[in-house]
């Protein structure tokens, strides 16, 4: 058996998507999000979180799916990554459960529209719940998020 390691599960266009515990900060209900000039869409712009400015990105077009409109259940999960904290607007966060790192298998090619390169994984949870592991290093690629703000410039 793999060791444990705490997940929380958020809701994302009727999938389930997990992140480790330790990389989360706080889950924050939705608050007002100012506008940044000049950068990719799916960055929603930034918020005033105790006194902190941290960006915060939309999920839902950082992948490619279909945006929607917050509702209630929408939250905004803080996370940090190599000295990077950003805000991820999710359609809910509804759990914290623990999985076994030998229950996660290497994504598929394309899971749900997503491409395997912003998936750490898929975990098996039960019978025949799938949770799809996010590589949070990939979906906050420096990188590939200055390409996209120099492709919209």
């Amino acid at each position: 058996m793999g060791e444990e390691i705490k997940v929380i599960v958020f809701g994302l266009a009727n999938e389930e998507y997990g992140i480790e515990v330790e990389k989360v900060r706080t889950i924050e209900r939705m608050i007002p999000i100012t506008r940044v000039p000049k950068t990719p869409a799916f960055i929603k712009g930034v918020i005033n979180l105790r006194g902190v400015v941290l960006p915060v990105i939309d999920l839902r077009g950082r992948f490619n799916l279909e945006e929607s409109e917050p509702t209630d259940s929408s939250r905004i999960i803080i996370v940090a990554v190599n000295d990077l904290e950003v805000g991820f607007v999710v359609d809910a966060a509804n759990d914290v459960i623990d999985i076994d790192t030998d229950s996660i298998d290497s994504p598929p090619e394309v899971v749900g529209g997503i491409k395997a390169k912003y998936l750490h994984g898929v975990a098996k949870i039960g019978d025949n719940r799938l949770l799809i592991m996010l590589n949070l290093a990939e979906v906050l690629n420096k990188n590939e998020i200055i390409q996209l703000e120099q492709l919209e410039d």
